[in-house]
């Protein structure tokens, strides 16, 4: 009986990988496309990628949710304004400010159909994944790596 429900249970969760195969956040060499990783994400997963701002030195953290059709940045969390930092909200944004002091810009629902992100030669990159997870773009992918991001359907093992 119990051997005949593990089956059940094992054909149960196989057909649901195959029916809901589910999506893989891939990072991979902008110039080359080879891959550095892969990590299973699921709908509505959020992850974040922090740098520390080129011009103000404070951390910059951009943060992407993947849906059905691709990845969206959906907010982004910064300390200080610098180049390239945005100073003017754009309608249907809003500013909200953090215990720590951090400014946090909401509201973007944009599609980023080609996220590719420099890694730092000065300050690292850190990717956050769903759950907490913290990886090194520097470890991972080398400084001056030019790094794009994408979403892809996983891969049948």
């Amino acid at each position: 009986m119990i051997a005949a429900a593990m089956s059940l249970l094992i054909a149960v969760c196989a057909a649901a990988f195959v029916l809901f195969p589910g999506k893989t956040l891939v990072l991979e060499s902008a110039d080359t496309g080879d891959v550095y990783a892969a990590y299973p994400v699921r709908i509505k997963d959020t992850f974040g990628i922090r740098f520390i701002h080129s011009v103000n030195k404070t951390p910059v953290t951009d943060w992407y949710e993947i849906r059905k059709d691709g990845i969206y940045v959906v907010r982004t969390e910064y300390y200080g304004f610098g180049a390239g930092v945005q100073t003017q909200l754009e309608e249907g944004q809003e500013l909200s400010y953090g215990e720590d002091g951090s400014m946090i810009i909401t509201g973007f629902d944009r599609r980023m159909d080609d996220l590719v992100y420099f890694v730092g030669t000065v300050s690292d990159h850190t990717l956050t994944l769903p759950g907490g997870e913290q990886v090194s773009l520097r470890d991972l992918c080398g400084k001056n790596a030019k790094v794009r991001i994408r979403l892809d359907q996983r891969r049948k093992r």
